[in-house]
Order: C-alpha cells, then structure tokens, then sequence
C-alpha cells in the first residue's frame, strides 16, 4: 500500500490511496470464479445486461434484439427489433422494461412476462446507458451523441424532459433522494442532476480518471465507484460534494457493479479480469483482486440477492489491419456469445 496524500477534513482523515493491481492489502479474496457459460444463439454485438435477481432472469443486450434467459441458463424469451439496442431498464412493480436503441433514436417499453413491445418513445441521438430512478419514478436514457438525458415519466410513458449535459454521457445512477449521477466520457467528469427539477446542479471533476464510463454507488455511504477505462483506474467519489477519495489501477473497464451488502465494487475489464475493490467505510478502501474471466468480458451485471455477477462475452480473432484502420477491434467468432457466470457456487 502507497500513500500519496492525507487530506484533512473537519472531522476526519480522508486517504487518497494508490494500490498496485495485484495488491490485497491483507484483504481477504473473494472465493469468485467462473462458474459456467450460458450460450446464447443469435448473433451481433452487445453492450449492458441488467439481471432481476427477484425474478432470476438475465436481461442482455445482442445484435438488435434482447435475449432473455434464466439465471439457470435457459432462454425465456426475446424482445426483437431493437436495433443498435444497448442497455435495459427495469421497472418491476408496474411489470414494464424499458431498451434504449441507439440507431433507433428511440426508447422501447415492453411487457415483463409476454416480453411484447408496448410503445416506442422517441429520444435523442443515440441513446445508450439507460436506468431507473426511483426517487421520481422516472427512466433516464443517456443520449451518447446529443450529449443530453431523455427522462420519461412511467406512469405515462411520455417524455418530461430533456437534459442538456455538455458532454457524452456513459452510465447513471441515482442516490435514491433525489440525485441523479451520470459519467461525462469526454470532460472526465461526473454530471449531477437535481431529480424533481431536471436541472444539472454540478460537475464533479474526475482526478487521474479518463474516460469515465463504469459506474455505481453505495446509497448508504453516498459512495461513487468509476470505472474509467481511458486509463484503466478506478476512482472512487463522495457524491455529496465531489471529493475524490480514492483510486486504484484496473483493466480496460467499461462495466462496474456495486454490491451494497457485501460493500464490494466489481469493475469489468475487456482484457478478461474482474478487478475488485473493497470499502471497509466511508472514507477507506482497500484493493482486492484480478478475478479471471475472459477477454471481451467488458461488462457486467449482478444479482443482488446471490452475489453473482454474470458477463455478456464471446471469442474473437483480430480484424483485418488495413490503411485506413491500422487498429481494428477484434473480430467476434460467430456462435460463440454467451454469458459468464462468476461467483462462490
């Protein structure tokens, strides 16, 4: 362990601590391995998956459909259409789901139990991350290329507000009181929105964080988690004024999950690990460990009642070097998708 910066506050000290990757701390592990694989048959790309462990089922993002399986790894169902779909809200108590399709420009209601479309609610430009906010009882779809946030009311299924953001927005979270927090990938910044106004009220700067886009937080603590996978760090944020914390090396994350009872942060690497943090409390924070998995493996959903953590993923082979992209992204291996199931047993 390294310290870099004791920080005062008024009545406490605040560490800012810097821990290598392979680093436990005298932490004990978490036991987590993979536990199996769920194919999936269809094809495409995916970005998020949501997992409703109430209702054990999975909910992934794949090609332009949903696929919807049991965490015991059958398929129930999916929601076609849903082109450029990248992530899935849910809404249990009224039985509603909500897709955001980013080359669609629209946000997609469907039935939980038939899994049939209900409406289409146009959004703005591309929209990607997209959750639920209990607070005001309302859906946020994170629109990547108008930099602002669709919010829509789900009672009536009808948009209230559009956010202008100044930058593109990732992933967003809420406190549960009235705050809403959504990552800026390009400013490095974590955007906070006043739930009943609609109204941004501060930009939290990210220090040594680039291109933030995991993200979750311990409503207990007001604890932010970032995954930025700009430059593979993991920052940690108090969410009532901005502080950072605290920070930890990690891998090419682009997914990140919080596992309130267990105090632990899970942030997906495409490189093929978990990289784990601890929070001992509100102020200290302790790195963990790599938890192998396998590479493609970017994101990340959690069941909140098992503990396990389930990762879209799927093998690939490198893409064709050409004059004009140098660097292609690997190429995905066709009939290979499916999902990797990670924990104790």
């Amino acid at each position: 362990m390294k310290y870099l910066k004791i920080i005062p506050a008024l009545t406490c000290l605040v560490t800012l601590v810097i821990a290598k990757p392979g680093q436990t701390m005298a932490q004990e592990k978490t036991g987590f391995r993979v536990l199996k694989n769920i194919p999936v048959k269809s094809s495409g790309g995916w970005d998020y998956i949501t997992v409703d462990g109430a209702n054990k089922r999975i909910f992934t993002s794949h090609g332009n459909q949903v696929n919807i399986l049991s965490t015991n790894g059958d398929s129930v169902g999916y929601v076609p259409n849903t082109p450029g779909v990248h992530g899935i809200a849910l809404v249990t108590a009224l039985n509603k789901g909500y897709i955001s399709s980013g080359r669609g420009n629209k946000v997609i209601v469907f039935d939980l139990t038939s899994f049939k479309v209900l409406s289409e609610i146009a959004a703005g430009t591309n929209p990607d991350a997209i959750f639920y906010e209990p607070f005001a009882k309302k859906v946020y779809a994170f629109n990547g290329r108008s930099s602002d946030a669709t919010v829509i009311d789900v009672a009536t299924d009808k948009v209230v507000a559009t956010i202008p953001l100044g930058a593109k927005p990732e992933t967003g979270v809420s406190d549960g009181k009235g705050k809403v927090f959504v990552n800026a990938e390009t400013t490095n910044e974590v955007v906070v929105i006043n739930a009943t106004t609609f109204k941004v009220e501060a930009r939290y700067k990210i220090e040594g964080g680039e291109e933030p886009s995991g993200l979750d937080i311990d409503r207990k603590t007001n604890r932010l988690f970032i995954g930025c996978g700009g430059n593979k760090t993991m920052v940690v944020m108090d969410a009532t004024n901005g502080k950072n914390l605290a920070k930890f090396p990690i891998g090419g994350c682009d997914g990140l999950v919080f596992d309130p009872a267990l105090k632990t942060a899970y942030a997906s690497n495409g490189e093929g690990t978990i990289s784990v943090v601890k929070e001992l409390s509100a102020d200290k924070f302790v790195f963990v460990e790599n938890i192998p998995t396998q590479p493609s493996a970017r994101t990340i959903g959690i069941d909140l009642l098992t503990h396990k953590l389930y990762l879209p993923a799927a093998k690939t082979e490198p893409g064709t070097v050409t004059a004009e992209n140098p660097n292609p992204r690997p190429k995905q291996v066709p009939g290979t998708f499916h999902i990797i199931e990670v924990g104790k047993n």
